[in-house]
């Protein structure tokens, strides 16, 4: 008998959406044979939730926990994801994302897969999603989380359910949490000017440098003196030192008082942020757009050509 390896049991549920337990079972019952195994899955837990696994989850929320049980804090940010805004609001959907935030702050899975082998009343998680499939009737993905602990105070906030941040610290609780919603309002990349990443800054150089090409066309069209080289790079410059200002999060201007820094803030109430994250419900993710009118056409021209 061939050995059942962890990409065949990928492959086989990325397939058929079932548990990873389950295809497991079904790739050893056929004997390595992946379209064998698929048909067992289909007989034993029928098409519903893999009808669903190719489906685009686009929507969902993102959900916190801080465990402050222990001898130093620990907390984790999850998104999980399902395909429309009205599952979004399921009670069953948002306490499925609660109880894996709290899962992962205390149990400390390393990743996604590790998450979903994990039990929840009796059953892995990964089993309870694929329930909750059959349940609600669609698609349901863990996309990410992030797991936090050490020395450092954690604070989180949410806005609805579709922003999630989480803020190390130390020092003043109030001020904590001040920094968290300023963070989900406005949106800094780092901490300080820098750490702000090395392609963000290059991508920034060059949207000034492409902006200065066009200026001295311009200028060249209307007849104007071209500037000189060392003006032009001190544009870019002062460009690309702006931008910085505007996504790190101790030169930005603090969203409760605009006459201070964040830093300013900061050191006013003698505290440290070590860290943030910040989780953007969808982020990243490609969502469909349906064209009803579209749709309709291609059905009424499928009918003819039968």
């Amino acid at each position: 008998m061939p050995a059942i390896t962890a990409s065949m049991v990928a492959e086989l549920r990325a397939k058929t959406d079932a548990p990873m337990m389950e295809c497991k079972k079904a790739l050893t019952e056929a004997a390595g044979d992946m379209d064998k195994a698929e048909e067992l899955l289909r007989v034993k837990l029928g098409s519903k939730a893999s009808k669903a696994a190719s489906r685009v989850t686009a929507e969902g929320i993102v959900a916190a926990f801080i465990d402050g049980s222990g001898a130093s804090k620990a907390g984790a940010l999850i998104e999980l994801n399902c395909e429309t805004d009205f599952v979004s609001k399921n009670d069953d959907f948002l306490a499925f994302g609660k109880a894996l935030a709290e899962m992962v702050a205390k149990q400390a899975p390393a990743d996604v897969m590790a998450l979903a082998a994990l039990t929840i009343d009796g059953v892995t998680v990964d089993a309870r999603r694929s329930a909750l499939i059959g349940k609600i009737g669609e698609n349901l993905t863990i996309r990410r989380f992030k797991r936090f602990a050490g020395d450092a105070k954690l604070v989180s906030y949410l806005h609805g359910t579709r922003i999630g941040v989480m803020v190390e610290y130390v020092g003043d609780d109030v001020a904590a949490k001040d920094v968290a919603m300023h963070v989900a309002a406005m949106k800094p990349v780092s901490l300080s000017s820098a750490e702000v990443p090395a392609d963000l800054i290059e991508k920034e150089r060059n949207v000034a440098a492409g902006k200065a090409a066009e200026d001295a066309k311009t200028a060249e069209l209307a007849g104007k003196p071209a500037q000189s080289a060392e003006i032009v790079a001190r544009r870019i410059e002062g460009s690309v030192q702006k931008f910085l200002k505007e996504v790190s999060l101790y030169n930005q201007t603090f969203v409760k008082n605009d006459k201070q820094t964040v830093a300013q803030m900061l050191e006013a109430a003698n505290t440290t942020i070590k860290g943030f994250t910040m989780f953007v419900m969808g982020q990243g993710i490609e969502k469909k757009t349906d064209d009803f009118a579209a749709e309709v056409a291609a059905q009424v021209a499928a009918a003819k050509a039968q």
